[in-house]
């Protein structure tokens, strides 16, 4: 049970319009932003930070992607399931997405982000020069560098409300993996 109201009708009058969106983007009002709305400034910089990465440059799959990575890695639940089905809409295989959730790729550019993105996360973002180089190796620029960041920041952010806060899974579920 969620530590938070997820009741739409009980959640503040500010947050209506925002959630009416949400609704109409997934065709339902998935918990996380039942329970992220009851802060109407938390719930606008969430779904405001989801359309602006979404419309960025890394496009939608290495997003999922690097979503998922960091999901398994803060074993939350909610964002695993989640992002597994938006990367799989966004054209990433059920292969694609088993990788990534422990950090992995085929594709060595896909591979250079999620061992960036989880080393900002294992390291609280205590990156080298050496991690900073070996993305642009892979073929990203510095525009890219700072997307990817806003991408974990951002997946922080998920994480640690589903699992502060105990938001019931609403997507079907996908099993954490164990990591060494």
């Amino acid at each position: 049970m969620s530590h938070v109201n997820l009741n739409t009708v009980n959640l503040p009058a500010a947050s209506q319009d925002l959630l009416a969106q949400v609704h109409e983007a997934f065709g339902a009002t998935p918990n996380m932003f039942k329970a992220v709305a009851n802060s109407p400034a938390a719930l606008k910089s969430m779904w405001v930070s989801f359309g602006a990465l979404g419309a960025g440059t890394l496009g939608a799959k290495l997003g999922e992607q690097i979503a998922v990575a960091i999901a398994n890695r803060n074993r939350c639940e909610y964002c695993l399931a989640a992002h597994t089905v938006l990367g799989k809409g966004a054209g990433a295989s059920a292969e694609d997405m088993a990788a990534a959730q422990v950090g992995q790729s085929s594709d060595s550019k896909t591979a250079a982000a999620l061992v960036f993105a989880l080393k900002v996360v294992s390291d609280r973002a205590q990156v080298t020069a050496t991690d900073i180089a070996a993305l642009r190796t892979a073929g990203f620029t510095d525009e890219h560098v700072v997307e990817i960041l806003a991408h974990v920041a951002l997946n922080l952010f998920t994480n640690y409300t589903n699992v502060a806060l105990n938001v019931p899974v609403d997507f079907p579920k996908v099993a954490l993996v164990a990591q060494g």
